[in-house]
């Protein structure tokens, strides 16, 4: 379990970005971290990786803190960065070196995951696109098979299909033990993906968890769907308007279903933090704010 406690942090001291940041992650799921632009997700990530230290609070990953950047953390631990430098060497190259960092690295599942993603080992790194690069990241992050896989925004340069294939790959690649925290800004590649829910949002002049919560719960407290026009005793979070009417994020008091729209979500979350908050007060996976 990975735990966040009354966490602070910002690059100035007279602006932090975090302040009393709390925040648990349990294994077996695949989390969505979403947050505006300047939100502090890539930094979130380099805090849960031990690349940057709470100035005050604590971060748990198991029995591990981050920051002592101990062996046994890191060959259980794997970050794919939105921004990377790979060296001029064969796939293959790259893989020989720094497989032998992770005990669970699995070359069968490497191999398996260049084909699905259309790549040769006998290729050069320097030559792929950026695209590719990314492919072979995503692809030896999946193959360490690490208690925590990170992702910093996977899916930018990815085309239609290879998005795709993300989705079915990271889908299958996790298990009871693993944890695995995607951010992203690309809300639709990766809404059939995540689940549970973190969403960002501002309080106070800082960042703060505004929503942690699994799909289930999601549309059992909020319903997504059409309405003809906006007189209606719904008790509407956000609307805007579409073909044939309004799209809206609308209160579920009587538990109606309806298909979360995490893009539609995300901005209900920006609107209003604070009802958010109260709707999911009784929630138990929900951030303590």
């Amino acid at each position: 379990m990975i735990v966040l406690d009354d966490v602070a942090f910002g690059y100035s001291r007279k602006k932090p970005l975090y302040a009393g940041l709390n925040l648990t992650l349990r294994p077996g799921s695949v989390y969505g971290l979403l947050g505006p632009n300047g939100a502090g997700k890539s930094t979130l990530l380099r805090l849960l990786s031990g690349l940057l230290y709470p100035q005050r609070g604590q971060i748990r990953v198991g029995e591990r803190v981050p920051g002592d950047r101990q062996p046994a953390f890191l060959e259980e631990l794997f970050l794919v960065p939105e921004e990377f430098y790979l060296p001029p060497v064969r796939i293959r190259q790259f893989v020989e070196s720094n497989a032998r960092f992770y005990p669970g690295f699995s070359h069968e599942q490497m191999n398996h995951y260049l084909r699905e993603f259309g790549l040769a080992d006998t290729q050069k790194l320097n030559e792929l696109s950026y695209g590719q690069k990314k492919k072979v990241l995503i692809g030896f992050g999946l193959a360490t098979n690490t208690a925590l896989l990170l992702m910093d925004e996977p899916t930018n340069g990815l085309d239609i299909p290879s998005k795709s294939q993300f989705r079915r790959l990271v889908a299958g690649a996790v298990d009871e033990r693993r944890t695995v925290v995607i951010s992203t800004h690309q809300v639709r590649d990766l809404e059939a993906l995540i689940d549970p829910v973190i969403i960002l949002a501002e309080r106070d002049s800082r960042m703060t968890v505004a929503l942690q919560a699994s799909v289930e719960e999601i549309t059992a407290r909020l319903w997504f769907g059409m309405l003809p026009t906006l007189d209606t005793h719904r008790p509407i979070l956000f609307s805007e308007r579409a073909v044939g009417g309004y799209a809206v994020v609308a209160e579920n008091p009587t538990g109606e279903p309806s298909r979360l729209d995490l893009e539609r979500l995300f901005n209900a979350v920006q609107a209003d933090p604070a009802r958010i908050r109260t709707l999911f007060a009784s929630s138990s996976t929900v951030a303590v704010l």
